[in-house]
């Protein structure tokens, strides 16, 4: 696992919002599958193009969507079986939603998606809580699961 990781995630997400124009969901990806050293092909952050509340339409919190696809990715690579994983997602989206305040982007987002809100990067702040919150979650509950 890498050392000053949480450094690294406000830096990134940082850069991500700032530089890269990379969504929330991709970012979540990136991240974890560098701070727990996954390899991710590129179609599984194409998948996550448009998770960042469905498109921007406000729906479910791609940080949440990025925790689950990283999070079941790495248990199946470690040997987890789907009867193991869809408990400890049930319990990362709890953990999210009671840490967050919301499982949807609307209910995360101080204001809505506008081209007036662009610069702004709102979500930059949520993004690094979020991706810690997920690193905490994986270290504090799924490799324990794993080393059952």
């Amino acid at each position: 696992m890498m050392e000053n990781w949480e450094a690294y995630v406000e830096k990134e997400v940082h850069d991500y919002y700032h530089v890269s124009g990379i969504n929330c969901a991709v970012g979540t990806l990136k991240l974890l599958s560098e701070i727990f050293d996954v390899k991710l092909e590129q179609q599984v952050y194409d998948a996550a193009i448009a998770m960042h509340g469905a498109g921007k339409y406000g729906a479910q919190c791609g940080i949440l969507e990025g925790g689950i696809m990283f999070i079941s990715i790495w248990s199946v690579q470690n040997g987890l079986t789907k009867a193991e994983i869809v408990p400890i997602i049930n319990k990362w989206a709890g953990t999210f939603e009671k840490e967050m305040g919301s499982l949807v982007c609307r209910g995360l987002r101080p204001f809505p998606f506008t081209p007036e809100d662009a610069p702004k990067h709102l979500c930059e702040p949520i993004t690094v809580k979020g991706v810690k919150l997920c690193v905490h979650y994986i270290l504090d509950s799924v490799i324990p699961a794993f080393k059952k």
